[in-house]
């Protein structure tokens, strides 16, 4: 009998999926960026495909993030936030709406589509659908994706005059027993509604009796015209509700590049939130969070200051579209974009393409925010007289819109 030890063959490798996750695969490019991205970075363009103006982010804010490294606030800190802005925030909201809010309620985030994605993960397993009023900003359907839940879209009701309003009893029929949630942005991007008090609080009621989470994306909350902040949960919400508030620094402050923004939600959901951050950004970068402090205490002229530039910005596109014979646009009551609906449009997409590169102004197509919004074009007015005035001029000299 041989003493060699016997020499075992390696066990086959079992057939297994390779790659990235099919899902993720499958996710779609935002039909903005696809739009944009031939022409993207082309001086020529009069930009308002995107959402933001072209006001730098003022000296006070910049200063106020150069002190703070200065003085050594370049180290880890806390997941959900260094104190000193999340009180900021609760003093800033209460100041704001009719219910307080503590600090203790409150998560920074690395933007407020950071706030958006976590609060996904926390909520969505695969299967789990959430109900989401269109149109609405594309990225929002790719988070629950992601997490293999299901998007419901359930479309505003538009109005004869180019506005739209709430449909309740549409978001009630499309509930059904894998509802796990529902997202309103209001003011809304791209369509520029303003839900009522009254909408809120008939779909906050109807979430409490079904037990469901109500995600409400409020960046865009003091862009209104007419009056200080536009109606939020913060109105008629109580802290034990299942409400989860996603906001942003970068529209009422001018910090678009600065990523960074914040959530308000419930006890139940903050137990998770310092795992779920350490996870996927460990915590957004301390000087920025000093500077953003000074933003909020300090930073009433300059929202003053942006939300009259987006007024004038605003009646000036909207009268200026009026010219054009096929198209229908209303004032919008929040937010800075012109939803604008095209009569006969049937491809949003081909019709942005064709006023990009015939007119050379950047526009987003109605398509990218979901089927209710094919037939439009979002234009972000966000800008200074002379920029809008020139897309005005452009769009004229083109005709592709008369």
């Amino acid at each position: 009998m041989s003493n060699k030890s016997a020499v075992s063959k390696p066990a086959a490798i079992p057939d297994r999926p390779h790659g990235v996750r099919p899902a993720i695969t499958a996710l779609p490019m935002s039909k903005i960026g696809e739009v944009s991205a031939p022409n993207f970075g082309d001086p020529d363009i009069v930009p308002l495909w995107f959402g933001e103006g072209d006001l730098p982010t003022p000296a006070f804010i910049c200063d106020a993030a150069t002190a703070a490294m200065k003085r050594g606030e370049t180290f880890y800190t806390f997941k959900r936030g260094i104190p000193e802005l999340r009180q900021a925030i609760a003093t800033y909201l209460t100041g704001l709406h009719a219910k307080p809010v503590v600090s203790e309620n409150v998560v920074v985030t690395s933007s407020g589509m950071s706030a958006i994605m976590l609060t996904m993960e926390a909520l969505i397993d695969p299967g789990d659908s959430v109900i989401v009023l269109h149109p609405v900003w594309p990225n929002i359907n790719s988070t629950i994706g992601i997490m293999g839940g299901v998007a419901k879209p359930v479309s505003l009701a538009s109005t004869k005059d180019g506005g739209w309003k709430l449909d309740l009893q549409r978001v009630i029929d499309a509930c059904d027993a894998t509802t796990r949630a529902i997202y309103v942005n209001s003011p809304g991007n791209p369509t520029g509604w303003v839900m009522t008090q009254e909408d809120a609080q008939a779909l906050l009621e109807f979430t409490r009796k079904r037990g469901l989470w109500l995600l409400s994306d409020e960046v865009y909350n003091r862009i209104v015209y007419g009056k200080r902040a536009a109606t939020s949960f913060h109105d008629v919400a109580e802290p034990e509700d299942r409400v989860v508030v996603l906001q942003s620094f970068s529209k009422a402050w001018a910090m678009t590049g600065w990523r960074l923004g914040w959530m308000v939600a419930p006890q139940e959901m903050l137990t998770v939130m310092d795992k779920l951050i350490e996870y996927n950004f460990s915590g957004s970068p301390t000087f920025l969070q000093h500077a953003a402090v000074t933003a909020i205490k300090d930073g009433e002229p300059l929202i003053a200051e942006i939300v009259e530039r987006c007024r004038i910005g605003r009646d000036l596109f909207v009268q200026g579209l009026a010219r054009f014979p096929r198209v229908t646009v209303k004032s919008p009551e929040g937010s800075f974009y012109a939803f604008a609906r095209v009569d006969g449009c049937t491809d949003s997409f081909k019709l942005a393409r064709q006023i990009i590169t015939g007119a050379k102004v950047g526009v987003a197509p109605g398509i990218a925010f979901g089927d209710a919004g094919e037939g439009y074009l979002r234009f972000c007015f966000a800008s200074s007289k002379e920029r809008l005035g020139e897309a005005l001029d452009r769009l004229a000299k083109t005709k592709v819109l008369s």
